[in-house]
């Protein structure tokens, strides 16, 4: 059958979708004849779909990101990974490697953080503070994501500890930033780029993986991790249940996990890698997310299970309160 030629992997848009399809999606493509039809979204889109299909997938393989990964998990519509059929899961680092019970049910394919982002144009002093997007020169002008975005309830909790605030109750965060007058709380990785690069957002959080997109293209973009840290995560990939390819779905994701993808990976996205003994110039080695001399040990991330707990609550809370 035709079908059998084909393979469908749910991957973000933008720069990232171009990274994912230029590093794994085409070397897989040659090495295979196996075409691969790209299913566009971001992760809470990608979960959706899949709980949407799942007494039928449509999809093989999703890339999800953090967070989003376990409520897949938890809904059920997640393969276990097989070392057997997966034989570079044995390349990987342990921490990137998910695991509920004795099963893997996920895999990372690399790590990026979320911080501060600046025109350099508007701003001749880089910021140093998260507390600097309250400055009222930067009125109106201002980005963040939104709960929508995977990163934008976790980001909160972030928020809260680098502002002082307890996280068991973040009212007085989200009062603060019902103050906050932003330009835009964006639900896309490419949305806050078009901020950016339109001149609508000066300043505000955004992706490693974006912002140096941005400086690369020649834009007057700045990007630094603030005195409080940058809340980091990872871009995971994900075997389907019920995925109508699974044998060519499982060998995509052992070409994900090759170290050449994965320094692809890096060099296309700054992606930090998840796959051991990864070498990359030193050009790309200062915009990985821990820097030049740093490591995924210096990245500070969140218990998702805290926030997946509290995520409707939260994401509701902050509709009611700060959407607007």
């Amino acid at each position: 059958m035709a079908d059998d030629k084909t393979l469908t992997v749910a991957l973000y848009g933008g720069n990232w979708g171009d990274a994912f399809i230029g590093c794994v999606a085409q070397p897989f493509t040659q090495a295979t004849g196996i075409k691969v039809v790209p299913e566009i979204g971001t992760s809470t889109t990608t979960l959706a779909k899949l709980q949407q299909q799942k007494a039928k997938p449509g999809i093989d393989v999703a890339w999800m990101d953090g967070g989003i990964s376990e409520l897949a998990q938890q809904a059920g519509v997640l393969d276990s990974l097989d070392a057997t059929a997966i034989p570079h899961l044995a390349d990987v680092v342990p921490q990137g490697l998910y695991r509920s019970g004795d099963s893997v049910f996920a895999v990372s394919s690399g790590y990026y953080s979320l911080g501060l982002t600046y025109n350099t144009h508007e701003i001749s002093q880089p910021p140093t503070s998260w507390n600097d997007l309250w400055k009222p020169a930067y009125a109106g002008a201002v980005t963040l994501p939104s709960p929508a975005n995977s990163a934008g309830v976790p980001f909160l909790f972030f928020l809260a500890q680098a502002r002082g605030l307890d996280t068991a109750d973040l009212s007085p965060l989200l009062e603060q930033l019902a103050e906050l007058d932003t330009s835009s709380y964006y639900d896309s990785s490419g949305a806050a780029s078009n901020a950016f690069q339109s001149g609508e957002a000066i300043i505000g959080a955004h992706f490693n993986v974006g912002a140096w997109d941005l400086v690369d293209k020649g834009l007057p973009i700045g990007f630094v991790v603030p005195k409080e840290g940058a809340w980091a995560t990872d871009a995971r990939l994900h075997l389907i249940k019920g995925a109508p390819h699974k044998a060519a779905a499982q060998r995509f994701i052992d070409t994900a996990l090759t170290r050449e993808a994965s320094a692809c990976l890096a060099e296309k996205l700054y992606l930090g890698p998840a796959v051991k003994n990864v070498q990359v110039p030193p050009a790309v080695a200062t915009k990985l997310p821990w820097g030049e001399r740093g490591s995924l040990a210096d990245l500070r991330m969140l218990d998702w299970n805290t926030i997946n707990a509290r995520r409707a609550a939260v994401t509701d809370d902050w509709n009611r309160k700060v959407a607007r």
